[in-house]
């Protein structure tokens, strides 16, 4: 009778209970059934390790971004304050040129002076002589 029950698709199992699956089939089934559950659990495990990398990452590229804005605004001030350095050095260069031109023109009139001096000393001493 029970060969009859498994050629008409039904079977016992352990506990003596009709079934329409062989027990074997019934058995990988629930053990396929657990192995899915693990694997589901797994994944899902997986799933937030990957999220929380994600912000991490996210968070980890914010701050790359906003150091690299620093370092930019860094640089571009540097750049300024360079350019800034150049023009004052040039200003300062045009205010040697232009006093070491006015040095020399006052020596210039200095020694004219001295010599106009001279002459008159001359003239004088020659009047003061000649009398």
């Amino acid at each position: 009778m029970a060969d009859d029950l498994q050629k008409a698709g039904l079977y016992f199992d352990e506990l003596s209970k009709i079934r329409v699956l062989e027990p074997d089939v019934a058995q990988e089934t629930n053990k396929l059934k657990e192995e899915c559950r693990d694997f589901v659990e797994k994944i899902t495990d997986f799933q937030k390790i990957a999220d929380g990398f994600i912000l991490m990452t996210a968070s980890l590229a914010k701050e790359v971004e906003k150091e690299k804005l620093k370092a930019i605004g860094a640089r571009n001030l540097l750049k300024s304050v360079a350019k800034q350095r150049e023009a004052e050095q040039q200003q300062l260069q045009a205010l040697i040129t232009e006093k070491s031109m006015e040095l020399e023109r006052l020596e210039i009139q200095y020694h004219s002076l001295q010599k106009t001096e001279e002459e008159q000393r001359q003239i004088i001493e020659h009047l003061v002589l000649h009398r």
